[in-house]
């Protein structure tokens, strides 16, 4: 099995893991009531609770 001769140097290593980050979600406002949502999830929001256009979650009241 191959073995590396030398260490990597910290710079090396650190240039790998550039891109290893957490990105913050991406959120879009609901087009019924406003509220900003993450993609691809039913709005949060108790009084609106749509989904592509539809009511998915009946609003309590």
């Amino acid at each position: 099995m191959a073995v590396p001769k030398r260490k990597h140097s910290n710079s090396r290593t650190g240039k790998r893991r550039s891109h290893d980050q957490l990105k913050p979600r991406q959120l879009h406002p609901c087009p019924k009531c406003g509220t900003l949502v993450p993609s691809h999830v039913i709005c949060p929001n108790e009084n609106c609770g749509h989904y592509m256009g539809r009511v998915v979650v009946e609003s309590q009241g």
